[in-house]
């Protein structure tokens, strides 16, 4: 009951850091890191999370080395 609390609570507070300033994006995964201490659900959706942060990384990278290739290739 205690892991349910404490982990909605922080989920909440990141939610809520979305519209405020604060640090949202770190908020978010620890509530669902700590809420899937107990439920299946919430260890679902901070895989797709990660999966998500993880794919949107790669796509970052791989765009930055494709500028760099052009612009060494035009040089």
């Amino acid at each position: 009951m205690v892991i349910a609390i404490v982990g909605t609570t922080v989920l909440l507070i990141g939610v809520v850091m979305i519209v405020t300033p604060g640090p949202a994006l770190v908020m978010i995964p620890v509530g669902l890191a700590i809420l899937s201490i107990e439920f299946a659900w919430a260890r679902a959706w901070l895989k797709r999370l990660r999966e998500s942060i993880s794919n949107r990384n790669s796509q970052a990278r791989n765009d930055q080395a494709e500028r760099h290739r052009q612009r060494v290739s035009s040089e």
